[in-house]
């Protein structure tokens, strides 16, 4: 077929979704950062590997020791991927490597180009659930940005569960859960038996060594309260009813 009557090549793209943990340093920066290797310590692996939003919105252009911040979260290990809340025009930022845009994320199947001569189709509705009918093995990294995740299984050591919403574990938790991530602190953790590594909700975490032993490979929930993780029980107790 000559070149001329070739129809062109369909393009094809695939979207991806970017799931960030968003870091929102107060002053003093010197004590926050205290409480933050303080948090490493507990979990070191808890921002291996992950993206992370550097929000500037709680700082100005001359919160003291702002020139120090971004090389001191990068020797930590800490992947940046975009700042916001802040200027790159501010004097103390003038060092930084000021991120251009964001890399990696997760593949979440092909996206059609529209056709500005075709119909707009209506969008699915956000915030539906994702249901799992088998176990999350190690390794494996479950998410649902929108919505909750409800597992019918077990999530093995090593494994992530991570949810807009809440999450329901229908088994041994064992892995990590981090729920709430878009800014839900009523969203909750349920599991059959609590065995977890980390428990998160809206950014807020506590790890293995934290939870009571009361609730070790016991039926259990975790709520955020206060600005902090509670363990309880998954069923309340029941007291017996004394008769008169």
């Amino acid at each position: 077929m000559p070149d001329e009557l070739r129809p062109p090549p369909k393009i094809r793209a695939r979207g991806r979704s970017f799931l960030a943990l968003v870091l929102s340093p107060e002053p003093v920066l010197a004590d926050w950062l205290a409480g933050l290797d303080a948090q490493i310590a507990r979990s070191s692996t808890f921002f291996a590997g992950k993206p992370v939003i550097l929000d500037l919105s709680l700082l100005d252009a001359t919160t003291e020791g702002l020139a120090e911040l971004y090389p001191a979260l990068r020797a930590r290990g800490i992947r940046i991927i975009g700042i916001e809340g802040g200027d790159a025009s501010w004097p103390a930022c003038a060092g930084w490597d000021w991120p251009s845009g964001f890399m990696g994320g997760r593949a979440s199947g092909a996206v059609d180009i529209p056709d500005d001569a075709a119909p707009v189709q209506p969008q699915p509705p956000r915030g539906s659930s994702m249901i799992i009918e088998q176990p999350i093995r190690s390794g494996q990294v479950i998410m649902n940005p929108d919505g909750d995740v409800i597992v019918i299984g077990s999530v093995g050591s090593g494994a992530e569960v991570t949810a807009g919403g809440s999450i329901h574990i229908y088994g041994p938790l064992r892995g990590r859960a981090i729920a709430g991530m878009n800014g839900q602190p009523h969203a909750r953790i349920f599991a059959h038996s609590m065995q977890a590594e980390l428990l998160a909700i809206d950014g807020y975490y506590i790890t293995a060594e934290e939870i009571d032993p009361q609730y070790v490979e016991k039926p259990a929930q975790i709520v955020l309260t206060n600005d902090t993780l509670v363990v309880q029980p998954l069923v309340p107790p029941v007291f017996p009813v004394r008769k008169r």
